[in-house]
């Protein structure tokens, strides 16, 4: 065994406490040496002849917590780690490039990821071991026979990281390119094997853990729009209204977290992100605008009430609610009947404890709910009541921490949703905070011409930004334009750059998610695959299909277009895995609709024209030739026109909301007199 001191000190050799990441803060005053990732670090495991603990987690992770306290804060595990690693600590929000490269290691390794995830690499950054969460006993053991094979058993070491690297080299080539279009056949196809996978009990998709399936709603609205299909629709509404009822959301505060551990949405895990929230909040917008359905429009104004109020910071938005609060995970959040008594009362109590799902048994742990809404109340007076007399005791409570890093991605999710919300909801002070936190973003994030990727406190971080940033952002733009005139230019910029940075020279189609010159690492990460957020590829492709008709750029067309025909194997195989995908294909289907509104800004005609654009169109009002889609369209006979092309095919135009809806392949308000 390895020899043990029963005492490390604080540790000048602990580097993290001028981070910008919280994350790596959390463990700025742990005994082990902890480093950032830099050449510095694995230049001091190749002098010292070491292997690498590299621990990726997040401020948010509930396990990640556990695992900081059972062991990085313990001194005999301090002193191994000191003694026999270079040990490195990475946010995986700031370095998603270093986690998809080392979660793809892990998952090949051992069939599973997660976080923490816990790796042993060369000195070079070769993986030869990795899990995740340890407990302290078995992470000891684990620490020795990791430490007992480099110094006995090297060449066992560089066989397993060689045939590692080869491995993760083969999976970076990505998917075949040269793909068909798509079409309709295609997205009717994808949708079908989608709704194969809804449980329509519970709404969602699989089974448990239940994650919110955020831009998969949109492509099955997307899809609904553009069919008619009342099944999509019915998914989207089953689901929508299974979570904004269940657990997952925060019947008391708005907003939703990361995901169900049951299948019923009941018990969740308990951080918040904002990008399901913001994702979310776009999707139960679109569904409010769609049907004018209540529940979809309270939760979409609560989640927007939500990340303005707990996630806002000066003008832009933070990444995340820790799961943990007072050392447990979801103590804010549970209440017994009891509890609820002494705080309403007791015929109060008993009315919420029925209303909320509050049960002597409990949902959760100790004999605690979760806080569920199955039923909308009768007295919504009293619901009130008791919701703002239940919040200000809960505010008394310990409040989980909050991860005030400012990722670019996340915050150009935040500002398409709001801008899109603004219109759906007819909340014009969404529209004034989408755009203040896309000049604040711009003004901090942008640094010498370059994206960054993250910033804290007003100081932004080294990361290079990556593929999805320059895309989440540049659509971001794109919504605010068609609303304001701002950022067109802006998001043109970092269209141009991803173009020159990202995207594969070899490969039309295909995008890295790291630029050609960043940090090289093992393997150029290079995944398409829509996850808990949309992948890089599928964001770009959104915003350069945007990008290409209101810039009147072809080349953006094509290139769109190229990089939806390299996902088809993704929606023919794996739809459930393409949710942004099918949502921009969808747009791609119907043309996409272009809609142009010559005259005065303020116009009905303009108003009426954004409230039933289908979801993926691009509508922009003004002056004949104040923007490429209004070059030389003008008033007709003195009133405002609207011109509708499906891609390079336009209708005559319409100067009536009833012949506008027409055209879009609506119903006329109203009955149908055309009358604005």
């Amino acid at each position: 065994m390895t020899a043990r001191v029963s005492h490390v000190s604080r540790v000048a050799g602990n580097t993290l406490g001028g981070s910008t990441s919280p994350y790596l803060r959390q463990h700025a005053d742990n005994p082990v040496h902890w480093r950032e990732w830099t050449p510095e670090a694995l230049a001091e495991a190749a002098s010292r002849d070491v292997p690498i603990l590299l621990s990726i987690g997040y401020a948010a992770c509930h396990w990640c917590h556990v695992m900081a306290h059972e062991s990085f804060a313990d001194a005999d595990v301090a002193a191994v780690l000191n003694d026999g690693f270079v040990c490195i600590k990475v946010d995986r929000e700031e370095r998603p490039d270093l986690d998809a490269v080392y979660m793809n290691a892990t998952v090949a390794l051992t069939g599973q990821g997660g976080w923490p995830m816990t790796c042993f690499l060369t000195p070079d950054g070769r993986p030869f071991f990795c899990g995740t969460y340890y407990p302290k006993l078995g992470f000891l053991q684990l620490l020795d026979a990791v430490a007992e094979t480099w110094r006995d058993r090297r060449d066992e070491v560089e066989r397993a990281s060689d045939q590692i690297a080869t491995e993760l080299r083969k999976m970076s080539a990505g998917l075949p390119g040269g793909g068909a279009p798509v079409g309709p056949v295609l997205c009717d196809h994808a949708v079908a094997a989608v709704l194969h996978d809804e449980d329509e009990t519970y709404g969602g998709f699989g089974g448990a853990p239940k994650f919110p399936p955020s831009a998969l709603l949109e492509g099955l609205l997307r899809h609904h729009e553009r069919t008619g299909s009342a099944p999509a629709l019915a998914a989207v509404q089953r689901t929508c209204s299974a979570m904004a009822r269940g657990g997952i959301y925060d019947q008391l505060a708005g907003g939703f977290a990361r995901y169900s551990v049951d299948p019923h949405w009941v018990v969740p895990h308990f951080e918040k992100m904002l990008y399901d929230n913001a994702l979310l909040l776009r999707a139960y917008a679109h569904l409010a605008r769609r049907t004018g359905d209540p529940l979809a429009r309270r939760i979409a104004d609560e989640t927007a009430a939500f990340i303005g109020s707990d996630l806002g910071a000066d003008g832009m938005f933070t990444s995340s609610l820790d799961a943990d609060a007072g050392g447990r995970e979801g103590l804010t959040y549970v209440w017994t009947p009891a509890e609820l008594r002494s705080v309403l009362g007791d015929d109060d109590g008993a009315w919420a404890a029925s209303l909320f799902g509050v049960t002597e048994r409990g949902t959760f742990e100790h004999g605690a709910s979760v806080l569920q809404l199955h039923r909308d109340p009768d007295d919504v007076a009293r619901f009130e009541s008791v919701r703002a007399a239940l919040s200000a005791a809960r505010a008394s409570r310990p409040q989980p921490a909050r991860d005030d890093k400012v990722v670019t991605a996340w915050n150009g999710l935040a500002i398409t949703a709001l801008a899109e919300a603004s219109v759906a909801l007819e909340r014009p002070e969404y529209l004034s905070a989408a755009l203040e936190c896309a000049r604040r973003l711009l003004d901090l994030h942008v640094v010498d011409g370059r994206l960054r990727r993250a910033s804290l406190g007003g100081r932004v971080g080294e990361s290079a930004a990556i593929l999805e940033d320059h895309a989440a952002l540049a659509t971001a733009l794109l919504a605010l334009y068609q609303l304001t005139g701002f950022g067109l230019s802006e998001a043109v910029v970092l269209l141009d750059t991803a173009l020159e940075h990202f995207a594969d020279p070899d490969q039309p189609g295909r995008w890295f998610d790291t630029a050609d010159d960043a940090e090289k690492l093992m393997v150029r990460p290079a995944d398409p695959i829509d996850g808990a957020t949309p992948s890089g590829a599928s964001l770009i492709a959104e915003a350069l299909q945007g990008a290409g008709y209101l810039t009147g750029s072809g080349r953006y067309v094509d290139v769109a277009q190229a990089t939806l025909s390299s996902a088809t194997p993704i929606l023919a195989r794996a739809a459930r895995s393409g949710g942004h995908w099918l949502a921009v294909a969808e747009a791609q289907v119907c043309g996409p609709i272009q809609i142009a509104v010559a005259g005065d800004p303020s116009s009905d005609l303009l108003t009426a024209a954004r409230r039933l654009a289908p979801g993926g169109a691009l509508v922009v009002g003004g002056p004949v030739d104040s923007s490429e889609l209004l070059k030389d369209r003008d008033r007709v006979d003195g009133v405002d026109a609207a011109y509708v092309c499906r891609g390079t095919t336009c209708d005559l135009p319409v100067t009536t909301v009833g012949d506008l809806a027409v055209s879009l392949g609506g119903d006329p308000p109203d009955g149908g007199t055309g009358a604005v």
